[in-house]
């Protein structure tokens, strides 16, 4: 049996530019965080000679072709792994909630799968064999924010030639600033799950057409992020939520689905309440709002709380997929 744990994601900064439509004409630049929840997944030996593949639904098949589940039929696929084999997915939070759930699986499935073929893989090859399922078989509007995050953790920035290979620089901060910067952070939950795949796949097409808003919007947003990289490493919290708000406004002319009216609202009230700045997680739609405060927090949770959204407490800058159980062939 093998168990492996992989970490949602927090964009602080150039989100959107990870995408190849933009990368591939003008490079992309991400700084992006791992957050202390997380993806599971459970690989095992089966005595049947089966297929058994549990997330919010079950599936039992005889081969891999058969998996309706498409992530997992191709990583199965991708290794060579047809027969005998049950895999469990759990997660601390619900998918479709901004947070680059997708990746996580992914990668976290990767990672479990070439576990149980006794083979060791870098957190940089797990990145990119999921990108290559996602973004090249799976064709789905993806980036390489999400899987190079859930592999390589910490606060991180990628750097993306126009060929789309990736080049990671960690961003360390002495433990005064670390805890300044978490503290300044807070999350909400909108209670609203939705896809990415429209939000990005418009992108996509705006790009492909060169838009000159949206373009010259992730331009904008890829700046701010080398921006964010500065406020942060020098522990600046006034500009790094100046920043997340300016960020927030170019985010909007991605897509008519990136907000809504009651985003709007929701965001505005946390403005209002005391916050320096914020931006829904992710492509936009629902999922997590987040603020930036360095004062007024009681009061931000409140007015939060008066709407009817949940506070959750996460924290930043956590390690990249990890094996926390390996029982080998204990579990035949």
């Amino acid at each position: 049996m093998i168990i492996t744990k992989t970490p949602l994601r927090l964009t602080l900064g150039g989100g959107g530019t990870d995408l190849p439509s933009y990368y591939s004409k003008y490079g992309g630049f991400v700084i992006t965080t791992a957050v202390d929840k997380f993806v599971y997944l459970i690989v095992k030996k089966t005595f049947e000679d089966k297929l058994r593949v549990s997330y919010s639904k079950t599936e039992i098949v005889t081969n891999e072709n058969e998996i309706q589940h498409p992530i997992v039929r191709e990583a199965l696929k991708l290794l060579h792994l047809s027969k005998n084999l049950e895999i469990i997915s759990i997660a601390d939070l619900p998918s479709n909630t901004g947070l680059g759930s997708s990746g996580s699986f992914t990668v976290g499935l990767m990672h479990a799968l070439h576990s149980y073929n006794g083979e060791f893989v870098l957190p940089q090859q797990l990145a990119e064999e999921a990108c290559h399922i996602q973004m090249d078989i799976l064709n789905e509007p993806e980036g390489k924010q999400d899987p190079y995050i859930a592999a390589l953790g910490n606060i991180t920035c990628l750097h993306i030639d126009k060929g789309g290979k990736v080049n990671p620089s960690f961003i360390k901060l002495e433990n005064g600033l670390f805890r300044e910067f978490q503290h300044s952070l807070l999350f909400f939950y909108t209670g609203i799950k939705r896809s990415s795949s429209l939000v990005l796949s418009e992108q996509k097409k705006s790009i492909e057409k060169d838009e000159t808003k949206v373009v010259e919007s992730l331009h904008r947003i890829k700046e701010i992020g080398r921006q964010v990289k500065i406020a942060i490493e020098a522990g600046d919290i006034d500009e790094f939520g100046r920043l997340q708000y300016e960020h927030w406004l170019e985010k909007k002319n991605l897509s008519s689905n990136v907000s809504s009216p009651q985003i709007d609202h929701w965001f505005n009230v946390g403005m209002d309440a005391g916050a320096i700045g914020g931006k829904i997680m992710g492509a936009g739609g629902g999922g997590f709002l987040m603020f930036c405060a360095t004062s007024s927090r009681d009061k931000i949770r409140k007015a939060m709380a008066n709407e009817g959204l949940s506070e959750v407490n996460m924290r930043v800058g956590v390690e990249g997929t990890r094996t926390i159980l390996n029982l080998g062939d204990s579990s035949t």
